[in-house]
Protein backbone atom coordinates (compact mmCIF):
# COMPACT_ATOMS: atom_id res chain seq x y z
CA UNK A 1 0.00 0.00 0.00
CA UNK A 2 1.00 3.56 -0.74
CA UNK A 3 0.76 6.08 1.67
CA UNK A 4 1.76 9.60 1.96
CA UNK A 5 0.68 13.38 1.39
CA UNK A 6 -1.31 14.45 -1.23
CA UNK A 7 1.17 15.22 -4.29
CA UNK A 8 4.00 13.04 -3.49
CA UNK A 9 3.76 10.74 -5.98
CA UNK A 10 2.75 7.63 -5.35
CA UNK A 11 0.58 7.54 -8.45
CA UNK A 12 3.48 8.25 -11.01
CA UNK A 13 5.43 5.49 -8.44
CA UNK A 14 3.10 3.18 -9.21
CA UNK A 15 2.59 3.61 -12.72
CA UNK A 16 6.39 3.48 -13.20
CA UNK A 17 6.41 -0.02 -11.19
CA UNK A 18 3.51 -1.68 -12.92
CA UNK A 19 3.86 0.05 -16.43
CA UNK A 20 6.93 1.86 -17.02
CA UNK A 21 6.00 4.56 -18.10
CA UNK A 22 5.66 8.22 -16.18
CA UNK A 23 2.40 10.38 -15.39
CA UNK A 24 4.00 13.50 -16.78
CA UNK A 25 1.11 16.55 -17.41
CA UNK A 26 -1.25 18.38 -15.11
CA UNK A 27 -1.58 16.81 -11.63
CA UNK A 28 -4.83 14.82 -11.12
CA UNK A 29 -4.99 13.56 -7.37
CA UNK A 30 -6.26 9.89 -6.63
CA UNK A 31 -9.94 9.88 -5.38
CA UNK A 32 -10.35 7.71 -2.10
CA UNK A 33 -8.53 4.79 -3.06
CA UNK A 34 -7.00 2.18 -6.11
CA UNK A 35 -4.94 -0.48 -6.82
CA UNK A 36 -3.05 -2.58 -9.42
CA UNK A 37 -1.77 -5.78 -9.63
CA UNK A 38 1.86 -6.88 -11.09
CA UNK A 39 3.14 -10.61 -10.86
CA UNK A 40 7.49 -10.72 -10.61
CA UNK A 41 10.14 -13.22 -10.03
CA UNK A 42 11.06 -13.40 -6.73
CA UNK A 43 14.13 -16.02 -5.80
CA UNK A 44 12.52 -18.34 -9.18
CA UNK A 45 9.04 -17.87 -7.54
CA UNK A 46 6.31 -15.97 -9.37
CA UNK A 47 4.52 -13.83 -6.88
CA UNK A 48 1.80 -11.31 -7.43
CA UNK A 49 1.99 -8.05 -5.71
CA UNK A 50 -1.42 -5.94 -5.53
CA UNK A 51 -0.48 -2.50 -4.86
CA UNK A 52 -2.74 -0.03 -3.03
CA UNK A 53 -2.55 3.99 -3.46
CA UNK A 54 -4.23 5.86 -1.68
CA UNK A 55 -5.39 9.56 -1.74
CA UNK A 56 -2.85 11.45 0.39
CA UNK A 57 -5.85 14.02 1.13
CA UNK A 58 -7.03 14.48 4.61
CA UNK A 59 -10.54 14.04 3.95
CA UNK A 60 -10.05 10.66 2.47
CA UNK A 61 -8.06 9.72 5.84
CA UNK A 62 -10.81 7.86 7.37
CA UNK A 63 -10.96 5.54 4.19
CA UNK A 64 -7.39 4.68 3.79
CA UNK A 65 -7.41 3.64 7.44
CA UNK A 66 -9.72 0.85 6.69
CA UNK A 67 -7.14 -0.72 4.66
CA UNK A 68 -4.23 -0.28 7.22
CA UNK A 69 -5.29 -3.18 8.69
CA UNK A 70 -5.00 -5.86 5.72
CA UNK A 71 -2.18 -4.16 4.74
CA UNK A 72 0.97 -6.23 4.28
CA UNK A 73 3.73 -3.65 3.57
CA UNK A 74 3.32 0.08 3.62
CA UNK A 75 5.53 1.99 1.52
CA UNK A 76 5.43 6.12 2.67
CA UNK A 77 6.61 8.51 0.82
CA UNK A 78 7.57 12.44 0.92
CA UNK A 79 8.70 14.55 -1.77
CA UNK A 80 12.14 15.90 -1.37
CA UNK A 81 11.18 18.88 -3.08
CA UNK A 82 8.17 20.00 -0.88
CA UNK A 83 9.65 19.63 3.45
CA UNK A 84 5.89 19.97 4.75
CA UNK A 85 5.72 16.18 3.35
CA UNK A 86 8.74 15.38 5.22
CA UNK A 87 7.96 17.15 8.32
CA UNK A 88 4.20 14.95 8.15
CA UNK A 89 5.84 11.91 8.11
CA UNK A 90 6.02 11.44 12.10
CA UNK A 91 2.26 11.53 12.03
CA UNK A 92 1.89 9.47 9.19
CA UNK A 93 3.88 6.78 10.98
CA UNK A 94 1.37 7.22 13.99
CA UNK A 95 -1.11 6.59 11.74
CA UNK A 96 0.26 2.97 10.48
CA UNK A 97 1.04 2.00 14.18
CA UNK A 98 -2.03 2.93 15.19
CA UNK A 99 -4.08 1.45 12.65
CA UNK A 100 -1.92 -1.76 10.83
CA UNK A 101 -0.81 -4.36 11.69
CA UNK A 102 2.09 -5.01 13.91
CA UNK A 103 4.12 -6.52 11.73
CA UNK A 104 3.60 -4.59 8.96
CA UNK A 105 6.52 -4.19 6.61
CA UNK A 106 6.88 -0.45 5.97
CA UNK A 107 9.57 0.95 3.72
CA UNK A 108 10.46 5.13 4.02
CA UNK A 109 11.16 6.30 0.04
CA UNK A 110 11.97 9.82 -0.47
CA UNK A 111 10.39 10.72 -4.21
CA UNK A 112 11.29 13.23 -6.45
CA UNK A 113 15.10 12.96 -6.45
CA UNK A 114 15.03 14.22 -10.10
CA UNK A 115 14.67 17.59 -9.19
CA UNK A 116 17.80 17.95 -7.52
CA UNK A 117 17.67 22.05 -7.99
CA UNK A 118 14.21 22.30 -6.10
CA UNK A 119 15.21 19.65 -3.12
CA UNK A 120 14.42 20.96 0.26
CA UNK A 121 15.32 17.28 2.05
CA UNK A 122 18.77 16.04 2.19
CA UNK A 123 19.02 12.32 1.79
CA UNK A 124 20.72 12.60 5.46
CA UNK A 125 17.05 13.61 7.04
CA UNK A 126 15.58 10.71 5.51
CA UNK A 127 18.28 8.77 6.53
CA UNK A 128 17.94 9.90 10.52
CA UNK A 129 14.42 9.75 10.41
CA UNK A 130 14.17 6.14 8.94
CA UNK A 131 16.61 4.93 11.61
CA UNK A 132 14.86 6.56 14.37
CA UNK A 133 11.63 4.90 13.62
CA UNK A 134 13.68 1.37 12.57
CA UNK A 135 12.55 1.43 8.97
CA UNK A 136 14.32 0.91 5.65
CA UNK A 137 14.86 3.76 3.49
CA UNK A 138 16.05 4.78 -0.26
CA UNK A 139 15.59 7.77 -2.35
CA UNK A 140 13.39 7.16 -5.73
CA UNK A 141 12.44 9.32 -8.67
CA UNK A 142 8.79 8.00 -10.45
CA UNK A 143 10.16 9.92 -13.39
CA UNK A 144 13.47 8.48 -13.97
CA UNK A 145 12.93 5.12 -12.49
CA UNK A 146 15.46 5.49 -10.05
CA UNK A 147 15.22 2.83 -7.31
CA UNK A 148 11.56 2.00 -7.99
CA UNK A 149 11.94 -1.53 -9.26
CA UNK A 150 14.59 -1.74 -6.36
CA UNK A 151 11.96 -0.48 -3.77
CA UNK A 152 9.38 -2.94 -4.69
CA UNK A 153 11.43 -5.54 -4.79
CA UNK A 154 12.50 -5.08 -1.80
CA UNK A 155 9.01 -5.24 -0.22
CA UNK A 156 8.65 -8.29 -2.02
CA UNK A 157 11.76 -10.28 -1.06
CA UNK A 158 10.71 -9.39 2.45
CA UNK A 159 7.16 -10.39 2.35
CA UNK A 160 8.39 -13.73 0.95
CA UNK A 161 11.21 -14.22 3.32
CA UNK A 162 8.82 -13.47 6.16
CA UNK A 163 6.14 -16.65 5.07
CA UNK A 164 9.45 -18.88 4.59
CA UNK A 165 11.35 -17.63 7.49
CA UNK A 166 12.41 -19.50 10.73
CA UNK A 167 10.90 -17.15 14.16
CA UNK A 168 14.57 -16.04 14.99
CA UNK A 169 15.83 -15.09 11.22
CA UNK A 170 16.69 -11.68 11.04
CA UNK A 171 14.49 -8.53 8.88
CA UNK A 172 15.95 -7.62 5.56
CA UNK A 173 17.90 -3.93 5.71
CA UNK A 174 18.82 -1.99 3.24
CA UNK A 175 22.13 0.29 3.26
CA UNK A 176 23.61 3.00 1.00
CA UNK A 177 27.80 2.52 1.41
CA UNK A 178 29.57 4.96 -1.09
CA UNK A 179 26.08 6.17 -3.07
CA UNK A 180 25.46 2.25 -3.66
CA UNK A 181 21.82 1.25 -2.26
CA UNK A 182 22.30 -2.29 -0.29
CA UNK A 183 19.63 -4.87 0.01
CA UNK A 184 20.51 -7.67 2.33
CA UNK A 185 18.53 -10.27 3.37
CA UNK A 186 20.01 -13.10 5.85
CA UNK A 187 22.78 -10.80 6.75
CA UNK A 188 24.72 -11.05 3.46
CA UNK A 189 23.94 -8.72 0.33
CA UNK A 190 22.00 -9.50 -2.29
CA UNK A 191 21.44 -5.78 -4.52
CA UNK A 192 23.44 -2.95 -4.89
CA UNK A 193 22.54 -0.22 -7.29
CA UNK A 194 24.42 2.70 -7.98
CA UNK A 195 22.21 5.82 -6.52
CA UNK A 196 24.25 8.79 -8.59
CA UNK A 197 22.18 10.99 -10.54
Amino acid sequence: MLVGDSGVGKTCLLVRFKDGAFLAGSFISTVGIDFRNKVMSIDAMKVKLQIWDTAGQERFRSVTHAYYRDANALLLLYDVTNKASFDNIRAWLTEIHEYAQQDVVVMLLGNKVDSTHDRMVKREEGEKLAKEFGVPFMETSAKSGLNVELAFTAVAKELKHRTMKEPDEPKFQLQVVNNWVCLGIMTFVIVCINTFT
